[in-house]
């Protein structure tokens, strides 16, 4: 008998076999080693009774699968005789045209890569177009900070600009930095004077979006999940070429117009964009889009200060009191109130520097306190190891360190 090819299964099945027939298992015990159901291990076993080692191994080894392409052979044979050096896409297509031979591009490729017979490719690098713009004011804007001298006095500084994909609209905001505050503030403008738009395109700052693999989000992604503003990951500036592109308008108009009115402050230059500046550059540059509609929302009665903010989670301590920012800050307690200490609840540090506490969108009321209780004037420490009571040297027979501590009551004296 020759030898026999099994599986790393069928080979547990055999030793397991062999113990069912030396009477050490049970066949219950057997299907549950086996993972097989009990009609499944009897049948099992009588085919091993019948025919050895061979019964266990599967009927179908060796055999044609019924799903094999009936005519690989002929297809390959024909591949090599005449169409050698096609690719599978082209070859299938003449197998199909000149020789009625039907088979899949896919499965041509992959039958030519195990016979060895075709290689790969090599991939040249993709053609790349420039994007077409979305059709609607409001459907997508670009986001992103342009650091530069933007005052012409050696310090670099952050203009955040907004760019509407499909109209090119911009609205821009300076701060000494790109942080979560400038970016609040760009997008409180945005949304007060045109509407909520759908999403956003960002790169991969973290200001903007959350690092990979983690839970947690960063401060603009809870804000624009609760406006239900979708952001977009950018992986590359090209990506958002049209915000890119823009900073490069700013930094050759804006600067000059600062230069033109001696503006040497933050606070200046953002009255410059708000006063005109801003409006001028649309005018100049505006696209009229395909869909006169805009895409924006309304946004009703959505408070943004309770959006735009830094949101954190505290716990409520045993004096319902919880700690921020190195501050104790009391919860009034009120009838009717449900929180309760270890519940958790949420401190929102607001654009103008505010604090408000919320409880399941229910707003507390909290006062700041002065400190942490004063420390209890200072007393004359007595050093308890040589000091014992005048009860405690009474019965101190009645007690067990009189048998087993006794040097330590000799050492306190009388």
């Amino acid at each position: 008998m020759g030898n026999l090819v099994m599986s790393e299964k069928e080979r547990l099945c055999l030793s397991i076999m062999k113990m069912v027939s030396q009477g050490r298992l049970t066949l219950i015990q057997a299907a549950e080693q086996c993972q097989f159901s009990y009609r499944q291990i009897k049948r099992l076993y009588r085919r091993y009774k019948a025919e050895g080692d061979a019964g266990l191994v599967h009927q179908a080894r060796g055999q044609k699968s019924n799903r094999r392409h009936p005519h690989r052979e002929t297809i390959i044979a024909r591949y090599k005789e005449r169409y050698e050096g096609f690719g599978p896409t082209l070859a299938a297509e003449k197998l199909q045209e000149d020789d009625h031979l039907y088979v899949d591009h896919d499965t041509l490729r992959g039958w030519l890569l195990e016979e060895n017979i075709w290689h790969k490719q090599r991939k040249r690098s993709p053609y790349r177009r420039q994007r077409e713009r979305c059709a609607q004011f409001g459907e997508l804007i670009q986001i992103d900070g342009s650091i530069h001298d933007w005052l012409e006095d050696g310090c670099l500084r952050c203009l955040l600009n907004m760019v509407d994909d499909a109209t090119g609209k911009t609205l821009a905001h300076m701060e000494s930095g790109e942080t979560s505050r400038c970016v609040f503030i760009v997008i409180w403008k945005w949304i007060e004077r045109y509407g909520i738009p759908l999403a956003f395109y960002v790169d991969l700052k973290s200001v903007y979006v959350s690092k990979k693999n983690t839970a947690t989000f960063s401060h603009v992604e809870k804000a624009c999940k609760k406006l239900g503003i979708r952001i977009i990951r950018a992986y590359s500036p090209q990506a958002k070429g049209r915000v890119e592109r823009n900073h490069a308008v700013y930094q050759d108009r804006f600067v000059k117009e600062l230069r033109l009115k001696k503006i040497k402050t933050i606070d200046d230059a953002n009255i410059v964009l708000e006063n005109g500046f801003i409006d001028k550059l649309n005018m100049k540059f505006e696209k009229i889009p395909r869909n006169p509609h805009s895409a924006h929302r309304p946004l009703n009665d959505i408070d943004l200060n309770q959006i735009l903010c830094w949101e954190y989670e505290r716990q409520v301590n045993n004096d319902w009191t919880i700690s921020f920012q190195n501050k104790c800050y009391q919860i009034e307690k009120r009838y009717g109130d449900i929180v309760h200490p270890k519940a958790d609840v949420f401190v929102r540090r607001h654009l103008d520097n505010s604090i408000s506490v919320w409880y399941k969108e229910k707003k507390l009321s909290v006062t700041l306190l002065d400190g942490q209780p004063k420390n209890l004037p200072k007393q004359k420490i007595i050093d308890v190891t040589y000091s014992v009571s005048v009860s405690a040297r009474a019965n101190k027979a009645k007690t067990p360190w009189s048998n087993f501590n006794s040097h330590w009551l000799k050492k306190t004296g009388t």
